[in-house]
């Protein structure tokens, strides 16, 4: 591992599923990439709604996972990339990325460090800060979803959107603007 990657990393993590109680600070492995997988230096984490639902074990339910204890939660997260598998060729370190991985199976961004499939991974624009970019790409992924996806609106198209104060509201408004 790269020398300037400690070998072990402080993490929120959980040994059981259960409530907000069960998450204790730990030291844990920092996890490798894989060949196609980046591993960033946590610097924002964003904290969501359904981070309850996956402590609670309500992912590994409805997914049908065997969750591997501990258990570090955290779906969303920025930093600069410290590690890059061979096969990554998007990515360098030092480059600002934000991720967004559901049930990642090396864990999540609340810890020093991250693991991701660069895939779910995008270079942070020069006008965010690493602390937008950590807490908005999963809403901003859901608004994608509903306006194109869902909805195929369409250049010219008009829509209404109700709730634009919140994390997804006003992504959907300046983007289907």
């Amino acid at each position: 591992m790269n020398a300037k990657i400690p070998d072990t990393m402080r993490a929120a993590a959980i040994d059981r599923f259960g409530g907000a109680e069960r998450i204790t600070l730990q030291t844990l492995p920092v996890p490798k990439a894989g060949p196609d997988e980046i591993v960033i230096r946590v610097e924002t984490a964003g904290v969501a709604v359904w981070d309850t639902l996956e402590r609670e074990g309500g992912f590994a339910e409805m997914f049908g996972l065997k969750p591997v204890f501990p258990y570090v939660l955290g779906t969303d997260g920025a930093g600069p990339v410290v590690a890059v598998g061979e096969q990554v060729t998007r990515f360098h370190e030092g480059d600002r990325v934000c991720v967004s991985v559901l049930v990642n199976p090396k864990g999540g961004f609340y810890a020093e460090y991250g693991v991701a499939n660069s895939d779910n991974a995008m270079h942070v624009p020069d006008k965010l800060t690493n602390e937008q970019a950590g807490v908005m790409l999963s809403d901003a992924l859901t608004r994608l979803q509903g306006l194109d996806d869902v909805l195929a609106l369409k250049r010219d198209e008009t829509i209404m959107i109700f709730g634009a104060g919140g994390g997804i509201g006003h992504l959907a408004v300046q983007l289907a603007k």
